[in-house]
């Protein structure tokens, strides 16, 4: 546990342990400290975002926000900390891939904010708030931030009088509890064909269409 690069040094080390145990391997878990977590974690995302963005609607920071602290980016964010490795799980959690479970280290990363937090108040959960954020929140568009993948390069295909792209699963492996899919994302009008993967249909397709993004962009701004 003292591998992951958090901006915080414990007083009471217990907490963070807590915070990184999964309720498959016993008590005390870190349910209530993720309950404590999460409400920390909106309400500094909410001041980084009102103090960055200045002139943007409510209605606009609250989406940002959501984006934020949603289960995927957590996941992203604990993924860059080395959390899965730090996780204590249960033997059937940890036999199933659960240390790279999306929920699973979206609630551990709560849960060692609500333990920063209560470890050292509410200026060090900031802190290391802010800091495990830096890159999320310098690089922040506050007009894609909330919108996914696919809706942003919808957008921008009919922004340009463009048709929309078209899916196609390419291939699945795995056994049934645990498929990947491989799928293409393909703009005809642009020529641009582009790979995405995934543990779901879904996944693979924003993936892919982010993808397909970053190609389309970069084929107009060559054309």
């Amino acid at each position: 546990m003292s591998g992951i690069a958090l901006d915080h040094t414990f007083a009471d080390a217990e907490l963070l342990r807590q915070a990184l145990t999964h309720r498959s391997y016993g008590a005390p878990h870190n349910e209530r400290l993720e309950f404590v977590g999460d409400a920390v974690l909106n309400c500094v995302v909410a001041r980084a975002l009102y103090d960055r963005f200045p002139n943007l609607p409510e209605g606009e920071l609250s989406r940002a926000r959501a984006h934020l602290v949603n289960k995927d980016t957590l996941a992203e964010v604990a993924r860059r900390l080395g959390l899965g490795s730090a996780i204590r799980l249960g033997e059937g959690e940890a036999r199933s891939g659960g240390a790279d479970r999306a929920s699973i280290l979206a609630d551990a990363m709560e849960a060692v904010f609500g333990a920063v937090f209560l470890d050292g108040g509410y200026e060090a959960a900031r802190g290391t708030i802010d800091a495990v954020y830096a890159d999320l929140l310098r690089d922040a568009d506050p007009t894609a931030l909330g919108k996914d993948a696919k809706t942003r390069l919808q957008e921008w295909l009919q922004a340009r009088r463009l048709p929309v792209p078209e899916y196609a699963i390419v291939g699945t492996s795995g056994e049934a509890h645990a498929q990947h899919f491989a799928v293409e994302c393909r703009i005809a009008a642009l020529g641009v064909v582009a790979a995405g993967s995934g543990a779901s249909r879904r996944i693979a397709e924003q993936d892919a269409a982010q993808r397909a993004l970053d190609l389309a962009i970069e084929a107009r701004s060559h054309g």
